[in-house]
């Protein structure tokens, strides 16, 4: 019996090892993302100050660093694991998102959550999901 609850003791142990690990990826690859959106901003704003380019293209522009950033963020958070990427991915997403639009709450007078903002945020973990099997597979 004795072996027995030690060897419980051991798997909770594990499992607790683990829990905390997977946090700390998740809030990893989200600082990623968040770092990652910051110089890819500041560049295509020098871009837009400094050259021709359109203020037009702002919005297609953002979109995609978003994508790309939370896609890295969320693989990279996702590699050192070997499952469950989809919910880490998604979680990255997610709380990239809600950092996002809780920024903007603050800093933008009249900010709004409308359906474009809901489904920005959707779209955010859908690729954050993507982005954690593609880290996960990547560690195989």
């Amino acid at each position: 019996m004795a072996i027995n609850s030690i060897n419980a003791e051991k798997k909770i142990v594990d499992i607790t090892k683990d829990k905390n690990r997977n946090a700390i990826n998740i809030l990893k690859g989200s600082i990623i993302s968040i770092l990652l959106t910051l110089i890819l901003l500041t560049i295509y704003s020098a871009l837009l100050s400094f050259t021709n380019i359109s203020e037009n293209t702002m919005t297609p522009v953002v979109l995609v660093m978003t994508g790309i950033s939370i896609l890295i963020g969320s693989s990279m958070s996702s590699i050192n694991i070997k499952k469950q990427g989809m919910l880490n991915g998604g979680l990255v997403g997610l709380i990239y998102m809600l950092f996002i639009y809780t920024l903007s709450s603050i800093f933008l007078v009249g900010f709004e959550l409308n359906l474009n903002c809901i489904l920005m945020i959707i779209i955010g973990i859908i690729t954050g999901m993507l982005g954690g099997i593609i880290g996960v597979n990547l560690s195989k």
